[in-house]
């Protein structure tokens, strides 16, 4: 089944380029050109991933992306005439997947639009009696990491991630104790490093930390090594 990629985009010209892009890669685009169009169309429709507009005539893109991704976990890449730092590292804080900047090849949004895609499916949580989990691959005791699902349980209860905290949390969960600067966690875990900033790390692992929490209070999973970057934590 093709997945299902929604246009939030009110330039009729630049909608129609990012749809014939995403048709010839083998996705069936939705087409909305305000944010509530494109509520009702994620009510209504199963989409795989959001292809955003910051400056919508209705609402302010970022705060659209903020409601998306409040009752979903679902893929979202901006695409934007705000090319300042400070507007990608604002999208990509909030829990955008990926941040393109107009003019742009529309070749190019289909490509990052087939990364993100492959990185996020599926990337929800899975039922506590999934088949597949192997608990012994991973190298930290409290977690449980299937491969196939690209899903992640912590204590035994399944974690609702995104693409990129599935991505962060694997790498760290596989070599505890191993601490990762933030520069080379930007080199793994983004296509393109030169695209966000290192305080998008810094976001991401603060939701993890609020995810794995929300299991187990008093353990503290993800370790600051200040000066150094991250680890998991090697003791249980």
């Amino acid at each position: 089944m093709k997945p299902r990629v929604l246009i939030v985009e009110d330039e009729r010209g630049v909608a129609d380029a990012v749809a014939y892009a995403l048709t010839t890669d083998g996705c069936q685009p939705l087409r909305a050109e305000t944010g509530a169009a494109a509520r009702a169309i994620l009510q209504q429709e199963d989409v795989a991933l959001v292809v955003l507009d910051v400056g919508l005539p209705d609402v302010n893109g970022l705060d659209l992306c903020r409601e998306i991704r409040a009752g979903r976990d679902l893929p979202v890449i901006f695409l934007t005439a705000r090319a300042e730092e400070i507007d990608r590292v604002a999208g990509l804080e909030i829990g955008a997947d990926d941040y393109v900047t107009k003019p742009f090849s529309p070749r190019e949004l289909s490509a990052r639009v087939r990364a993100v895609l492959r990185r996020s499916r599926p990337c929800q949580a899975t039922p506590p009696q999934a088949a597949g989990v192997d608990p012994a691959r991973s190298s930290a005791p409290p977690f449980a990491i299937d491969e196939a699902r690209r899903a992640i349980r912590y204590f035994g209860q399944p974690l609702g991630l995104t693409a990129t905290e599935y991505r962060l949390l694997e790498l760290l969960v596989r070599h505890p104790g191993r601490v990762y600067s933030r520069d080379e966690l930007l080199e793994r875990l983004w296509d393109d490093p030169g695209a966000t900033t290192d305080r998008a790390i810094d976001s991401h692992v603060k939701s993890l930390r609020a995810k794995l929490r929300a299991v187990r209070a008093e353990a503290e999973a993800i370790e600051t090594r200040r000066g150094e970057g991250y680890a998991l934590r090697e003791r249980w």
